[in-house]
């Protein structure tokens, strides 16, 4: 079956022939200056916002000094949040308050915490986690439900807990090195279909065979 069609806002159509108005491509469905998502990548939830980077990304503002970047068919769950650099407070006076955000004239650029946030390529990401600001999260991992993340997070990895740690390595060191060397997933559509069944046999020998023209 082919890939679903990535300029579509609602990838999932129901028996009924509607649309699933709870799930989206994020690269359809969010407008915002600072946050990317790449092809495929869809997030999920039980109550559909209108205005989904909001929702999963609260503090990131069209004004704000950093980046949340998600790369491509990564999958997020319900009750995911991005906690962004904007969110946080200086840290290295003898008070977190924010004085600043309250004075128009020095509000403007204020921002102690710029670190981008950066998830990579077929990230699963588990109900309810919460990402903290400049977490950067390698392709392949998997995010435990209700983890909390912060740092760098190794491809392939899963974490699970608060604070996340890493259970254990989805695959051994050989297949992770191959998997980042063909990225499949900046495969053409019709590739990656031909792909599918390597993929999800796990057989990174088929999947090696199949090499776009």
């Amino acid at each position: 079956m082919p890939l679903p069609d990535p300029k579509r806002r609602y990838p999932i159509t129901l028996p009924d022939g509607s649309d699933h108005k709870g799930t989206v491509f994020l690269s359809q469905a969010i407008d915002h200056p600072c946050f990317e998502a790449g092809a495929y990548s869809y997030a999920s939830d039980f109550d559909a916002p209108e205005d989904w980077a909001t929702r999963l990304a609260p503090y990131l503002f069209p004004f704000s000094r950093e980046k949340l970047v998600l790369g491509k068919f990564c999958q997020i769950a319900h009750g995911v949040r991005f906690i962004t650099a904007s969110a946080n407070h200086a840290m290295d006076g003898l008070t977190c308050f924010p004085f600043q955000v309250f004075d128009p004239d020095r509000m403007s650029g204020f921002q102690p915490d710029t670190r981008d946030t950066v998830v990579g390529h077929d990230v699963w990401i588990g109900y309810g986690a919460l990402i903290l600001p400049g977490a950067q999260i390698g392709t392949g991992a998997i995010i435990g439900a209700g983890s909390v993340v912060r740092g760098a997070i190794p491809p392939y990895a899963i974490v699970t807990g608060n604070p996340a740690e890493i259970s254990r390595l989805r695959f051994e060191d050989d297949t992770i090195d191959a998997l980042l060397a063909l990225e499949w997933w900046d495969w053409p559509p019709e590739i990656i279909t031909k792909a599918e069944n390597a993929l999800m046999a796990g057989d990174i020998r088929a999947l090696a065979n199949i090499t776009p023209k």
